[in-house]
C-alpha cells in the first residue's frame, strides 16, 4: 500500500508542477518552495511517507545530492556562452572567489563571537553556508545560452564557481575540529598549495575533457557518419568522466564538471561563428535528425543544444528530489529551528554579511547600483549547503557536526522561502528598468 501511495504522490507532483510551471513564472512563488512544502507534508509529522535520519543516511543522501549538484553545474557551464577571456567573467570570478572567501571569514568570526562556537565548527558552518546555490536559482540565472545580462551572468557564474571553491574550507574546518588546531596553525603553505592545485587542476582537466570529447564526437559524426547515439549518454558520460579524473588528480570535482560544460559550449561558439546555437542548428524535421548531427556546419551546435536540453530536464528532476528530501528533514526537526542562534545567523547572513562581502568584492567593477544590490540579495542557499552539511556529518566528529544541522537546515529553508518570494517581483522590476533605460 505504501508503494502505491508513493507512485500516486510522485506522479501527481510531477504532473501538477509540469502543468503549473508557466503559472509560477508570474507569481512570487518558486517551484522549490512547493517541493519543500510537499516534502514537509510527506514527513513524519504529517503523512509519514518519508522519514530520514541525516546521521544514519548521510552517505546515501550525500551521493544523491552530489549527483544533483554535478548535473546542475554541467548545465550551468553549458548556459554560459562567453569566451573565457571576455571581461564579463571578471564579475563572476570576483563573486565566486573573493566574495565567497570574504563570506567565509565574516561568517566564521560571527559564529565565534556572536553564536559562541569554537573555531573549528565556526569555519565548518561558514564553509557550508558561504557558497550560493546552482540548482534553485532559476529566476536569477541566465535564461538561455548567449544571455549576457551582467546580473544574470554574474549570479550564474558565481553559482558555478563557489560550490567547488568551498570544499577546501570545509576540509580545513573538519581538520581543525579533528586535531583541535587553530585556523592560524592550519592555514600554512600546504593548505594554500593544495587549494590552488585543486582549483586550477579541476578547471584544466574539466576543460580539456569537455573540449576533446565534443570534438571527437563531432569528428566521428561528420567524417565517418559514426557516434550518432543519444546525446544524453554523452552528457552523463562526460559528467562522470570529468568527476572521476578530478578525483584521481585530487582536485575539486565540482569545478571540473562545471569547466567541462563551459568547454563544450565554447567549442560550439567557435564553430558557430556569429550565430547563436539555435540559429546554427535551424529547424530540423524528424527525418533529418541524423543529417543534422553529421552536418559539419551544424554538428557542434546540434550536440551542444541536445545535451543542454537533456541536462536541463535532469536538473529539474534533481530539484524535485532534493527539495522533497530537505522538506522531509525539515519536518523531523522544525521544532528545533526556532532558536535565537538560527534567527541571528539568517539575519546576519542575508542582510549584513553577504551584502558586505559582495560590495567589497565589486569595488571598481562595472556593475551599476541596482545590479550590486540584487547580487547582494540573491545569495541563495540550498542544495550546495545541504551537500556540505551531509559531507560534514560523514567526515567530521559527530559532536561537532550534529549541532550545526538545525542552523544549516533553518538557513536553507529561510532562503528557499524568502528568496523564492522575492525573485519574481524583483527580477521583473529589474527587467522593466532595463527596458526603460
Amino acid at each position: 500500500m505504501i508503494e502505491t501511495i508513493w507512485f500516486l504522490v510522485v506522479g501527481g507532483v510531477l504532473i501538477f508542477m509540469g502543468l503549473a510551471s508557466s503559472t509560477f513564472k508570474r507569481l512570487p512563488i518558486s517551484t522549490a518552495m512547493c517541493y519543500l512544502a510537499i516534502g514537509f507534508a510527506m514527513g513524519p509529522d504529517a503523512a509519514n511517507l518519508l522519514t530520514l535520519d541525516l546521521t544514519a543516511d548521510a552517505t546515501v543522501l550525500r551521493r544523491i545530492t552530489e549527483v544533483a549538484m554535478l548535473v546542475s553545474l554541467f548545465a550551468i557551464g553549458l548556459r554560459l556562452r562567453v569566451p573565457p577571456t571576455d571581461r564579463l567573467w571578471f564579475l563572476p570570478v570576483r563573486l565566486g572567489l573573493v566574495a565567497m572567501m570574504l563570506t567565509v571569514a565574516a561568517l566564521t568570526l560571527f559564529s565565534v563571537y556572536a553564536l559562541g562556537l569554537s573555531w573549528g565548527p565556526a569555519l565548518l558552518l561558514a564553509a557550508m553556508l558561504a557558497p550560493t546555490d546552482p540548482v534553485l536559482a532559476h529566476d536569477v540565472q541566465v535564461e538561455a545560452p548567449g544571455d549576457i545580462d551582467l546580473l544574470r551572468f554574474s549570479l550564474t557564474g558565481e553559482g558555478g564557481l563557489n560550490d567547488g571553491i568551498a570544499l577546501p574550507f570545509a576540509l580545513l574546518g573538519i581538520a581543525i575540529c579533528r586535531f583541535e588546531t587553530t585556523p592560524g596553525e592550519a592555514l600554512h603553505w600546504n593548505f594554500a598549495l593544495l587549494a590552488v592545485w585543486g582549483i586550477a587542476g579541476a578547471l584544466a582537466s574539466g576543460w580539456l575533457l569537455g573540449a576533446l570529447s565534443v570534438r571527437l564526437v563531432a569528428y566521428l559524426r561528420t567524417r565517418h557518419g559514426e557516434a550518432l547515439g543519444p546525446e544524453g549518454f554523452y552528457a552523463l558520460g562526460l559528467i562522470a568522466l570529468s568527476y572521476g579524473v578530478a578525483e584521481l588528480l585530487h582536485t575539486y570535482a565540482f569545478l571540473a564538471v562545471f569547466a567541462a560544460g563551459l568547454a563544450m559550449r565554447r567549442v560550439e561558439q567557435k564553430t558557430s561563428g556569429g550565430k547563436s546555437a539555435r540559429e546554427t542548428v535551424g529547424k530540423i524535421d524528424a527525418d533529418d535528425v541524423g543529417a543534422a548531427a553529421a552536418d559539419p556546419a551544424r554538428a557542434h551546435a546540434f550536440m551542444a543544444e541536445r545535451v543542454h536540453g537533456f541536462t536541463i530536464e535532469l536538473e529539474r528532476i534533481a530539484e524535485v528530489a532534493i527539495m522533497l528530501i530537505v522538506g522531509a528533514v525539515l519536518a523531523t526537526m522544525w521544532r528545533d529551528l526556532f532558536t535565537w542562534q538560527a534567527g541571528a545567523l539568517i539575519v546576519a547572513l542575508f542582510f549584513v554579511l553577504r551584502p558586505a562581502a559582495v560590495e567589497a568584492s565589486l569595488i571598481g567593477s562595472d556593475a551599476a547600483g541596482p545590479q550590486r544590490r540584487l547580487m547582494s540579495w540573491f545569495g541563495i542557499r540550498g542544495v550546495g549547503s545541504f551537500y556540505y552539511l551531509l559531507y560534514a556529518l560523514e567526515h567530521a566528529p559527530h559532536d561537532v557536526a550534529a549541532p550545526l544541522v538545525p542552523l544549516v537546515v533553518a538557513t536553507i529553508a529561510a532562503s528557499v522561502i524568502v528568496h523564492g518570494i522575492t525573485a519574481t517581483p524583483l527580477m521583473n522590476r529589474y527587467q522593466r528598468a532595463r527596458k526603460d533605460a
